[in-house]
């Protein structure tokens, strides 16, 4: 564009001069030039627009996606200040042409119809600048109000973490055992506090832990309960017409600690029972102290994720 600028005020200040075959050729290259800048900067819009259609992607890529957007408004408006300064330099010699010879008149009604391509340019770019504006401040909204969320999810369920601790405080660490992970609440119960071996009927020490636990959750409308029953890998002892296996033993003795849950008030509508068997163990089944910790209950509990889901939705 310099160049340009220094052959035309060259040619400006010759402007009693017959314009030769050259100068008109190399006007005409750099006129060819500028016509393909002006092509790779539409291709650059375009690359915007497709970029923007990408932002229709999961909440696991919402932040990044917003970043990306924050990344694609600065760069466009790079290159909205970019058009701005070659419009005022094009508009700067524009006038200069129009006080110039009247043999530069084809050159200055080219370099017009350049100028009116580049406020087209410059417009369309101001309206995708301002597209990703707006685009990148509802994005940001959206992602505070998911972190909003989460964040009082993993209030509430820490809460809940400790209101279920305090109340099973008189319990020893070997027989339950309270933690978060991944933003649920387990309760862990060891077989020795619930059942005797290959016994599905709760110990009364068992019914006592299930019933305080009951009342520090069924106040709780907003949670879901998983009572799990896990068992090591030795075959029971004694088979019946209902119980033939580990799995049979793990599903009944879920369902009876569910149904001393719900007799202590917990919602029936709020909890599942379910058996895992010796498929799911905490340690291999290669000790007596390893197969101990595997035969145990776990009673997941889950906040309700519907307002997180419904914002994700809105996407």
């Amino acid at each position: 564009m310099k160049n340009l600028l220094v052959a035309l005020f060259v040619l400006s200040a010759l402007s009693s001069c017959i314009v030769t075959k050259k100068k008109y050729d190399d006007l005409l290259a750099q006129k060819v030039s500028m016509e393909a800048d002006l092509a790779d900067r539409n291709a650059q819009l375009d690359k915007a627009n497709a970029d923007l259609k990408d932002l229709e992607e999961s909440m696991r890529k919402l932040k990044d996606d917003t970043t990306s957007l924050g990344i694609d408004v600065r760069s466009s408006s790079q290159r909205l200040a970019s058009l701005e300064n070659e419009h005022q330099q094009l508009n700067t010699y524009y006038k200069n042409l129009l006080a110039s010879s009247g043999k530069l008149n084809r050159d200055m009604s080219q370099q017009q119809e350049q100028l009116l391509t580049m406020q087209q340019n410059l417009e369309r770019t101001r309206k995708l600048n301002d597209s990703l504006s707006v685009s990148l401040a509802e994005r940001e909204k959206k992602v505070a109000e998911l972190e909003t969320v989460l964040s009082n999810k993993d209030k509430a369920v820490q809460n809940l973490k400790n209101k279920i601790s305090n109340a099973l405080l008189n319990f020893k660490e070997s027989d339950i055992t309270v933690k978060v992970k991944n933003g649920k609440v387990y309760v862990s119960l060891a077989e020795q506090l619930l059942f005797g071996s290959g016994s599905i009927t709760v110990d009364q020490k068992g019914v006592t832990a299930l019933q305080q636990l009951a009342k520090a959750i069924k106040d709780q409308k907003d949670i879901n309960i998983m009572v799990e029953g896990h068992t090591d890998n030795v075959p029971i002892s004694k088979k019946s017409q209902y119980m033939n296996d580990n799995w049979d033993l793990s599903v009944m003795r879920a369902t009876s600690i569910t149904k001393i849950l719900t007799n202590a008030g917990v919602s029936s509508k709020q909890i599942t029972a379910s058996g895992r068997g010796e498929f799911s163990p905490l340690a291999a089944n290669d000790s007596p102290q390893n197969k101990q910790k595997n035969r145990r209950t776990e009673i997941i509990i889950t906040p309700d994720l519907g307002e997180l889901f419904r914002i994700l939705e809105t996407n």
